[in-house]
């Protein structure tokens, strides 16, 4: 008879290396955003952050179908285009309140619906590879339109407009003892530090909302069909109607990630939302992370963003450490930034084709 009275596991044991590693790696990134604006007060740093926020969005929104679906798609960025237009055309024409923000984040979502629908109902019944070339046509075609509706877009230059009040810089949330705007360890305790706030809510609800739906029965679904679609097909579920509701899906949250990226911008322009770079970016971000796990794009994002921003940084500081040595300041030249992040985006993909997330819960046994 076994013993009872044995102790049981650790639960750092029964969790693995591998996922404290990624706890720790979340809590870590999810800390930094909710103090950023105290522990990095400059705005350089707060766009960077606010950038992070909305692109995990976008990244894991597009993980629900790279990664889940197997859908391969290069129209995403356009509902994130049309999210940003909807709120930016709303606040312009109706005025910087909370009305036009919900009419401008309705009218994207709306927009991006429909268009979710015509795409998924015309082009989701083809091979992937066919598919994938509909909605790079889609996606050129949107930032072809964008740029020419001067009138309505703003056309090449895109559009800048007011956001409401208690967004704005000049909106006190506190006044110090001489009348201005406090400052609480170096951060202005303003309009714009409400917004970022915003911002970082309205993400985590988005996120927290994908990750139930990929541990719904949907998720398992959705992983059916793209291990197999004939064999989903076979045992009843409408391969067609999942994979067009779940484009619908990830179109919406797209859309309203384009929505609180213009907010924080004040701004909306065909290369701000609609550009290819964009799109190529959280293809990029979805892959480091990790395909098919959500968490994963928020790791894929932090890393991607960092570089982009503080890499160059780091290579200046490179050049000048190794200024005496002949040949080496040339290697670390910071103009070559984007030569070194590609070195770095091979050695992952080679040596973690799952991506950190993946390779990290792999080296657990998939716990």
């Amino acid at each position: 008879m076994a013993d009872l009275n044995l102790p049981s596991e650790p639960a750092i044991a029964r969790l693995g290396t591998g996922r404290v590693v990624l706890n720790s790696l979340l809590i870590v990134i999810g800390l930094g955003l909710l103090f950023a604006p105290f522990l990095f007060p400059d705005v350089r740093s707060q766009e960077v952050a606010a950038r992070i926020c909305v692109f995990i969005v976008l990244a894991a929104s597009y993980d629900l179908l790279i990664g889940y679906t197997g859908i391969v798609s290069f129209a995403h960025t356009t509902f994130f285009g049309l999210g940003s237009y909807g709120v930016a055309i709303a606040l312009k024409s109706v005025g910087p309140n909370w009305p036009a923000i919900i009419l401008g984040a309705a009218s994207g979502v709306a927009l991006s619906i429909v268009l979710a629908v015509m795409i998924g109902l015309l082009s989701l019944r083809v091979k992937s590879i066919f598919f994938a070339m509909v909605t790079l046509a889609v996606g050129s075609l949107t930032l072809v339109v964008a740029s020419q509706l001067s009138g309505i877009t703003g056309g090449e230059d895109g559009m800048t407009f007011q956001v409401p009040h208690f967004f704005s810089p000049a909106f006190r949330l506190a006044a110090n003892a001489s009348g201005g705007t406090l400052r609480l360890l170096g951060a202005r305790m303003d309009g714009k530090l409400l917004l970022y706030y915003f911002v970082l809510a309205s993400a985590a609800i988005l996120l927290f909302l994908m990750l139930r739906i990929v541990a719904s029965p949907l998720g398992t679904v959705l992983k059916a069909i793209r291990e197999n679609d004939t064999r989903a097909e076979a045992i009843g579920y409408r391969v067609v109607v999942y994979r067009t509701a779940i484009f619908c899906i990830a179109a919406v949250i797209a859309a309203l990630a384009g929505t609180l990226w213009a907010l924080w911008l004040q701004y909306a322009g065909p290369q701000a939302t609609l550009s290819f770079s964009i799109m190529i970016d959280i293809l990029l971000m979805v892959v480091i992370g990790g395909m098919g796990t959500i968490l994963g794009s928020v790791i894929g994002v932090v890393l991607m963003t960092l570089a982009q921003f503080y890499l160059q940084d780091l290579m200046k500081l490179a050049t000048a450490a190794t200024r005496a040595i002949p040949g080496l300041p040339q290697v670390f030249n910071p103009d070559r930034w984007l030569l070194w992040l590609g070195l770095v985006f091979i050695l992952l993909v080679y040596f973690s084709p799952a991506g950190i997330v993946g390779t990290l819960t792999k080296r657990d046994g998939g716990r």
